[in-house]
């Protein structure tokens, strides 16, 4: 039966797990310990970190997790490494380091919830980083941007065209008001404006003539 310490470092490794965005195994057989160092150093700056662990407790402290199918992976000499930022950076740094130390070898990995083979774990370092990928994206929002912005003033601009055109072949408004008003004569108006009556002649002398 497991005794209070090892309970107590699985469940630390299981909190580990969880708030890893990835797993790398390695084998570290025939490293040294300054070559280890060197290793977790070139790691810790790629955003994880490099443990050495039993493989009885990397075995217990992943039952039940999403990362259980690593198990048949820990055999032999196996160093983990915890991959808190970006899993490519990360793999990154451990093909690198297997470049230096050729004894250094990479078993697999566990990537947004599927288990890695060593081959596919090798060519996760292949892959461009996130930080690349983000860089290449902010470029393309930034030339969608820019694309807009000036389609939206070129059509501003033919708009004030149209407008100013338009405008042009508009008559002056007071001289064609002025043009279409009719002409009066002051005998023709009431001081209101409305034309003058005509005045007949008084009715006493139709009947002198008579």
């Amino acid at each position: 039966m497991p005794n209070a310490q090892k309970v107590e470092r699985v469940a630390e490794l299981k909190e580990e797990i969880e708030r890893s965005s990835a797993l790398l195994l390695t084998d570290y057989r025939g490293l040294t310990v300054s070559e280890i160092t060197e290793l977790r150093r070139s790691l810790h700056e790629g955003g994880a970190r490099l443990a050495v662990i039993k493989n009885t407790l990397m075995r217990r402290a992943i039952e039940g997790t999403d990362a259980a199918g690593l198990e048949a992976m820990f055999e032999g000499p196996s160093a983990v490494a915890f991959v808190k930022d970006d899993p490519v950076a990360a793999a990154k740094s451990v093909t690198a380091a297997a470049k230096r130390f050729p004894t250094l070898i990479l078993k697999g990995g566990f990537v947004e919830g599927r288990v890695l083979s060593a081959d596919q774990a090798k060519a996760l370092a292949d892959l461009e980083s996130r930080d690349v990928m983000l860089s290449k994206v902010a470029g393309m929002i930034r030339s969608e941007i820019a694309r807009a912005a000036g389609a939206f003033q070129a059509a501003q601009a033919r708009f004030v065209s149209l407008l100013e055109a338009y405008k042009a072949k508009l008559p002056d408004e007071p001289e064609a008001a002025a043009a279409e008003a009719p002409e009066t004569t002051t005998e023709e108006t009431h001081a209101t404006g409305a034309p003058a009556p005509r005045s007949s002649p008084p009715k006493s002398s139709l009947r002198n003539r008579d």
